[in-house]
Parts: C-alpha cells; sequence; structure tokens
C-alpha cells in the first residue's frame, strides 16, 4: 500500500496523543498487508509525525522536496529541522522538486506530487480551508478531485489557531 501524507505545522498539543494513536492504527493495518511504503514532504508537525510512525512500522520512507532551501522553512527551535535530517536520512528515496527556493507554489506541487504518488492519502486537516496556497485543504482537495481515497485525521472538538 502507498500511503501519502499531508497536515498541519501546527499541530495543538491536546491533539498530538490522538493523531498519533490513530495514525498508528492506520499504519500497522496496512503494514499487515505488506509493503507499506509512505510519502511526504517532511514539513514540520503532521508530515513529520506520520513519517516517524511508518518508519516505527517498518514502512519505507518516500519523500518529496519542494525546492531547494527547503530547510530555511523549519524556523523553530531547531527541532524540526533536526526531525527532518534525521528522517531524510532514513528515507529509501527521495524526489527534488525543481523549485529555486521555497514558495506556496513549491509546496503546493510537493502536495500535489505525493498525492499522484500515493494509493490513500492520510490527512491530519482541521477541516478549515487553507491558510496558503499548498495547504492541507488544497492537497485533500485535489486528492478528491483525482480520485484518491482521503482518511481526514483529526480528533472531535479540538480547535486549531
Amino acid at each position: 500500500m502507498r500511503l501519502g501524507a499531508t497536515g498541519h505545522q501546527d499541530l495543538p498539543p491536546e491533539a498530538l496523543e490522538s493523531i498519533t494513536e490513530t495514525l498508528r492504527e492506520v499504519l500497522d493495518a496496512e503494514a499487515l498487508h505488506g509493503g507499506l511504503v509512505g510519502y511526504t514532504s517532511l514539513a514540520a508537525g503532521a508530515d513529520q509525525l506520520f513519517a516517524r510512525l511508518l518508519v516505527e512500522a517498518h514502512g519505507e520512507l518516500r519523500v518529496v522536496v519542494p525546492s531547494a532551501g527547503y530547510e530555511q522553512t523549519f524556523n523553530d527551535d531547531g527541532v524540526a529541522l533536526e526531525q527532518f535530517r534525521d528522517l531524510l536520512q532514513k528515507a529509501g528515496e527521495v524526489e527534488h522538486l525543481p523549485f529555486d527556493r521555497p514558495t506556496e507554489e513549491a509546496f503546493f506541487a510537493a502536495g500535489q506530487r505525493v498525492v499522484d504518488c500515493c494509493e490513500r492519502l492520510i490527512a491530519v486537516w482541521d477541516g478549515k480551508p487553507a491558510r496558503g496556497l499548498g495547504g492541507t485543504a488544497d492537497i485533500v482537495s485535489y486528492a478528491n478531485t483525482v480520485g484518491k481515497a482521503v482518511t481526514v485525521v483529526w480528533p472531535s472538538g479540538v480547535i486549531r489557531i
């Protein structure tokens, strides 16, 4: 099974346990069938969480890097950048898109590529509109347009600020 992942970068702390548990359940169920492959761009938040859990489930990680200079987008305390580098090293395949710098267009293209490569998209999504081109809602919409199965993971009652 080829799974793609998209989701919010800023996951509310009160949602993290539920999201993690649900992602684990999805990955464990798919791993039973063997040949688990996961596609993501390794953005902070949901992408990296999915990737870590995929690796734990002995799935093959495949990464779509949106642009040159992508590492510059990790402007937190350094944890997300460190995790990006670590997970990138664990990837079985890395595809670099031909954008010369990080832009919303590059992020949207990367999300579309993830969808194009997968059979099913896992979206860690609160159901609200994207906050910029290439956001989670845009990728879910694209997946729906091209007829990909989408599984939304979001705990009931949790609001993202």
